[in-house]
This record gives structure tokens, sequence and C-alpha cells, in this order.
């Protein structure tokens, strides 16, 4: 892993694991947007960075010229294996039409509103018993012993494997999205996930579960099973997608709740503004950028994109954009008009977003209910990740 010289030109040099980037992207995006709303990069290839809503959502909605093929922010620099560990990718979310249609059909039902509300009574016992664990001591890291707890148990509930391997998965998926310039680390983190996941597939054939992976097995498409391959791609999607993204949102807001006791106030006094918060939480935090593969030489808004660039779709800024959100920099826990794009937008919005809002939803419930009262136990010792998906790594808080 080589260090990167630090940026000094944002707008032709941009680098979103610079330091600086990772601990307040805001400010960055905030002069970007009056100066140069798409900038430019050609660390680690050719690479633009909207800050605007109206252009990400405009790129997003542009299958044509933008492909979902390669999602991932920082590109892959190592030796590429002689063959690909997942030849089809992460479907839905890294595939284009058809392929991503009738994986993502696959997934929804597993994240309705009614399939989601049969997780969360064990999503709040989990809750419970994490703020038990720690209460007493009177102080926490709110991110590690908590946030991230959640959403890999969670997940594995609707996966069907073993909770008890929540570590080890937690271990892999940092390994492929934290570790953005350690091609060999990221590449045994994704091995590692697969090498998990074929036997589970045998052992699934022969013991089938009410569990994704084993309805994923059981379906058909046109009349034939599913490749392996692409069972494989959205298993590991499913985790990877659903436990940094969420941890980090839940992190991130309760690093907002507390560093503002007025806010943490109004939802202790206000069960009503709840559903309102929720979003509005998403919105000034969201935690994902994910990236499109420019398919051919096409001129956006007078930036010269050729085929093969990367354009980092970045839901963060859109999401602070003033054009579309007043007081876009304040969070205002009643915001009423609020189409927040923190689960991306067109047809590779999450398909998890329903499961993500709840987890969020009971976490801070759970938190607020049994510590209504803490605080930041020293601003410096909170660290944030970032790249693919920012939140607090570590949060350290002290209550009464």
């Amino acid at each position: 892993m080589t260090a990167t010289p630090p940026v000094e030109a944002w707008d032709s040099d941009f680098d979103v694991m610079d330091p600086r980037y990772l601990v307040d992207p805001f400010s960055i995006w905030d002069d970007l947007r009056g100066s140069c709303p798409i900038a430019h990069t050609n660390r680690r290839g050719s690479n633009w960075l909207p800050t605007r809503y109206e252009d990400v959502t405009a790129i997003a909605h542009d299958i044509e010229h933008f492909s979902s093929v390669e999602v991932a922010v920082i590109p892959f620099e190592g030796e590429e294996p002689e063959e690909p560990v997942l030849p089809y990718g992460l479907p839905p979310i890294s595939a284009d039409p058809p392929l991503h249609t009738w994986t993502r059909r696959l997934l929804l039902p597993w994240f309705s509103h009614r399939k989601v509300a049969s997780y969360e009574p064990m999503t709040r016992e989990l809750c419970r018993r994490l703020i038990a664990g720690v209460r007493a001591g009177h102080r926490a890291d709110a991110a590690a012993d908590y946030a991230q707890q959640i959403p890999v148990r969670v997940i594995a509930h609707v996966l069907g494997v073993p909770a008890e391997l929540s570590d080890t998965f937690t271990g892999w998926v940092r390994d492929v999205l934290e570790f953005a310039d350690d091609a060999e680390r990221r590449l045994a983190g994704m091995e590692s996930l697969i090498n998990y996941f074929v036997p589970e597939l045998e052992r699934r054939r022969g013991e089938p579960g009410d569990d994704l992976l084993s309805e994923l097995l059981r379906s058909e498409v046109d009349g034939r099973p599913i490749e392996d391959s692409v069972v494989l791609g959205a298993a590991a999607l499913v985790l990877i997608a659903g436990i940094d993204t969420t941890w980090s949102a839940i992190g991130s807001s309760l690093w907002h709740l507390a560093t503002h006791p007025s806010d943490r106030a109004w939802l202790l006094s206000d069960a009503e503004v709840w559903p309102l918060a929720v979003e509005e939480l998403l919105r000034a935090y969201s935690p994902v950028t994910m990236a499109r593969l420019v398919t051919e030489d096409v001129d956006f808004h007078g930036c010269p994109m050729r085929a093969g660039d990367r354009v980092l779709m970045n839901f963060p800024a859109a999401n602070r954009d003033p054009e579309v959100f007043p007081e876009a920099d304040r969070v205002v826990l009643d915001r009423a008009h609020n189409r927040h794009v923190a689960f991306g937008s067109g047809i590779h919005r999450c398909a998890g977003s329903n499961l993500a809002r709840m987890e969020l939803r009971v976490a801070l419930e759970e938190w607020l209910a049994a510590i209504p009262d803490f605080r930041l136990a020293d601003e410096a010792e909170v660290t944030w990740a970032g790249g693919q998906v920012r939140g607090p790594r570590r949060l350290p808080v002290v209550f009464s």
C-alpha cells in the first residue's frame, strides 16, 4: 500500500481518500458547487465527482452512457486473478439490464415492508442486549460496540448464516471496502467471502431453509436454475451492502445526537417526529458513494467524459445541495420535503432501503430509551472511514 500525495486543488486533483475529505467532505463539496460542480482527477485513473443534486440524479438515470458494471469507487489496481472471483460481479448492484432486472426482482420480496417487519423484533432484542453489555460501564464505543454489531447480525439472519460468525464477516467486508489502496487485502476479503458461501450453497441444496440463500437456489429464470456464480454474487452483495452502509448510518446518527443535545431532547419528547427525523438523518449523513463507468465519449454539461472514465456518484453531496434542500448543512429533524437520494436514484435505488430504515430507527429508539443523555468522550478520538462508505469507525461516548 503506497501513500498518495495530499490534494492541492480539489477541482482538478481530488482524492476521496484524503484525510481532510474523510473528516469533513461537506466544506469541500460546498466550495466545488460554487466553482467547479463536477470535479476531475487523474488519481487512480480518470475520475469525475459531481456535487449537485441535478447532475448526480441525471447520471443515475442515464444507464446508456453510465454503466454499473464497475461500482467500486476505488478501482482494483492489483494483479487480476486468472479467473474472476465473481464473473457476474455483485448483481443487481453491479449489473446492467437484463441481469440487473431479474436479480433485483428476486431480492425485493426479502426486503419488502412486510418481511422487514418480521425482522424488527429480533433487531430490537439485539439492540437491547448490546446496550445492556455496555450500559454499566458508563462509556462505550458507540460505533464498534453498538452500531457495527447490529446490521451484520440482521443480515446473517436473512441469509441463514451463523450469527457467531459476525466478527468474521465484518472483517471480510472491511477488507473489501475500507482498504482502498491495498489490492491484496481487498482481493483476499472477497475470496474469503466466496470461499465461505461455496460450501454453503451445497449444504442448502441438501438442507434448504427459510432464508434468502435457499430461496435463490430454489428460484428459476426462464425455466432454468440460477447459475451458482450469480447466487454467490447476490449473497456477497447482501452481506457487503447490508453491513457497512447501515452501521455507518447508525454511527453517524449517534455522532450527531451525541453532539446535538437539543435534537436528542426533541426525539425523546415527540414520538411523531421520528419518521421525518430518520429521513433527515439519512439525508444529512448519507454514507454511500457508488461509481459508474462511462460507456462512450460523452460531453456532460461541458465535461468531456471519455469511455472508460469513472464517475463517482456522490449521493451524499447531492443531499447537501442548497438548491434542493434549504439549510442543507443543518439537520432539521422535521424537514417535511425531503427528496433525498441516500439510497440512490434510478433503477439501482437500494433494494434494502426498508431494512436499513428499520435498523436505523430501532437502533436509535433503543439507545435513547436506555441512554438518553450521552456525549462524545473526546472529539479527537472519533475516526472516520470513507471512500465507498463514510461513517465513524471509533465513536467513544460517555453517559451517566
